[in-house]
């Protein structure tokens, strides 16, 4: 076992168990936290697989603004978890069937990519390219059609998100476009005939001292 194996189960061992303190810990802002550190965890073995564009992004997008901002919104609000992990443990055979389901198809996947003999070997000139030139004309020439099936399930998502947050509601305040378009002079300003200003009389002089009463 050479060094690059021997992290590769130190980062996935605490990437494991960071994944499972997401999910069971108490406290909504220490499961952020441990989120962070299995992103860590996550960039650190496609450090190791040589995938150095995605490791970099993953820390600067994930980790640098999704989970700080998602930090700052559970501290300001300070949403109180245990109602939510009501009938965890009720749910939880459930989920472990899913959980490994989903663990059991992506272990054939990878295990089918590892078998194949005619894998793609990397030229020199390909390796000169660098991995971040690589992988944009892979996705773009090889997944061009996945791609854009996944950027249109992401705004269907935003669609979905943004329809179920605007409810109508008493209390919330909003403003309709379409009758801001249709909007008239008359609507804005508002001509109101006044009486003119009627000056007040002076108040009566006060008697100088010395005179007669």
């Amino acid at each position: 076992m050479n060094s690059t194996t021997a992290l590769f189960y130190v980062f996935s061992t605490v990437l494991l168990f960071a994944a499972f303190r997401v999910i069971t810990a108490r406290s909504t802002v220490h499961a952020a936290l441990f989120l962070v550190l299995s992103f860590f965890s996550a960039s650190c073995v496609w450090m190791l697989l040589q995938a150095e564009f995605l490791a970099i992004a993953l820390v600067l997008v994930y980790v640098g603004a999704v989970m700080v901002l998602f930090l700052f919104v559970v501290m300001m609000l300070d949403i109180n978890s245990d109602a939510f992990r009501e009938g965890f443990w009720k749910h939880f055979p459930l989920a472990g069937i899913v959980g490994a389901v989903i663990a059991v198809e992506m272990a054939m996947v990878l295990l089918r990519g590892h078998r194949q003999s005619d894998a793609p070997q990397f030229t020199p000139q390909a390796i000169e390219m660098g991995n971040t030139r690589i992988l944009g004309i892979e996705i773009y020439t090889d997944y061009l059609y996945p791609l854009q099936l996944a950027a249109v399930l992401l705004l269907v998502a935003i669609i979905s998100a943004i329809a179920l947050t605007l409810r109508a509601r008493k209390d919330s305040r909003y403003q309709n476009p379409a009758e801001q378009v249709r909007v008239r002079k008359a609507d804005r300003l508002r001509i109101v005939q006044m009486a003119p200003v009627i000056e007040v009389p002076s108040a009566p002089a006060a008697p100088q001292e010395g005179s007669k009463s």
